[in-house]
């Protein structure tokens, strides 16, 4: 049985969503991810992994249009996993439904219309004008109104499953390839380059809602015996710059998947400082899973679901408190065999929760009954 994955944009990091949807399923299945492609390549991260990708370039509207039935052309599996409630997924999925009678599931992890909300009325009204982008404010608001037109969902957090039902599907990892005793943290600290210092580590993309800025601030306070590294973050990029003054930050670009306990074994403390806006209500940070997985200390915080997440397993504050976090990252950072237990029990609730194998034993059947129908 073929499962076509649908994502909206391939150039996107919303790519992260849908390349782990495919690795859940390849084991049983021939999946193939789908998608247009707004920007010159596909996400870096997702390249080179064992997923394959079919990827129709794009641009907005009027353009748009013309790709549609070359992109309806591509979605060709028996059943259709359409990420995220987006016209260029969900909305595609739909059309590719009425052209073959094939069963349509829809998971959501994230609450798009949040990331609209963010900039208030002015800004959401600004959005709701750019009728160029095919993924633009009206379409995705008329996509939440379609989301029961799926035969079937899954959300990825709770706030997602009290909106709109559906089997709960977080994010999850591969426990057993982010065993951390693959991964010699002498390797990674000297592919990081930090010596003796002491090292809290960001992964991802440094954008507002996701704190980066209260974690420079608290590291800056920690002193220049610990080093803030930031993987995904280009070198060279304007956020960089920013932070270019400050010699405790070390910016890695981004890269692969497969590649990111290569650098994860070097932290000392992963740090995710989310704070709380609309963006973060339905979002459970897909890093959060990463550390855990490579046993390493988590401090977070107190945002969406990720108390029920690192209950007994991690260092919580309150967002947007820069003296919180860094008394939360001296804290650890000062106690390494109460900082390397913590990471133990992270480990344990992921493999027991988080891992694969649990997400396999929802997924599966859910496919599986939808082809037989």
């Amino acid at each position: 049985m073929k499962v076509s994955v649908l994502a909206f944009d391939l150039a996107d990091n919303a790519t992260g969503r849908a390349d782990l949807l495919a690795r859940l399923l390849l084991p049983r299945y021939d999946v193939e991810v789908v998608g247009p492609q707004f920007g010159p390549a596909l996400w870096a991260p997702a390249r080179g992994g064992p997923v394959r990708y079919r990827a129709v370039r794009a641009g907005g509207y009027p353009g748009f249009a013309a790709r549609v039935p070359e992109l309806l052309r591509a979605i060709d599996g028996d059943v259709l996993l359409a990420s995220k409630p987006r016209p260029t997924s969900l909305g595609l999925g739909l059309l590719a439904r009425t052209r073959r009678r094939r069963p349509l599931v829809l998971d959501i992890d994230d609450w798009e219309l949040g990331f609209f909300y963010r900039g208030g009325a002015w800004g959401t009204l600004g959005r709701a004008l750019d009728l160029a982008d095919p993924n633009g404010f009206g379409a995705t608001w008329l996509m939440e109104r379609l989301v029961r037109r799926a035969d079937a969902l899954t959300v990825a957090s709770r706030f997602l499953e009290r909106r709109f039902g559906g089997a709960f599907l977080t994010h999850v990892r591969d426990t057993e390839a982010w065993d951390p005793a693959r991964w010699p943290a002498g390797e990674a600290r000297a592919r990081l380059g930090v010596g003796e210092r002491r090292v809290v580590m960001f992964l991802g993309t440094p954008r507002g809602h996701k704190g980066v800025e209260d974690l420079v601030e608290a590291v800056r306070v920690l002193g220049a015996g610990v080093v803030l590294v930031l993987v995904g973050v280009a070198p060279a990029s304007a956020w960089a710059r920013r932070v270019a003054a400050l010699e405790q930050v070390r910016c890695v670009g981004e890269v692969p998947f497969d590649d990111v306990p290569r650098y994860l074994a070097g932290a000392d403390v992963v740090a995710v400082p989310q704070r709380a806006t609309t963006d973060t209500l339905g979002q459970v940070p897909a890093k959060l899973f990463d550390a855990m997985a490579l046993a390493r200390p988590i401090v977070s915080t107190r945002v969406s679901m990720i108390p029920e997440i690192l209950e007994g397993c991690g260092v919580l504050v309150e967002p947007g408190d820069p003296a919180a976090l860094a008394a939360a990252l001296a804290g650890l950072l000062g106690d390494p065999a109460g900082a390397a237990e913590l990471g133990r029990r992270a480990r344990a609730r992921c493999e027991a929760r988080y891992s694969f194998r649990a997400a396999r034993a929802t997924l599966y059947p859910l496919l599986d009954g939808l082809a037989a129908r």
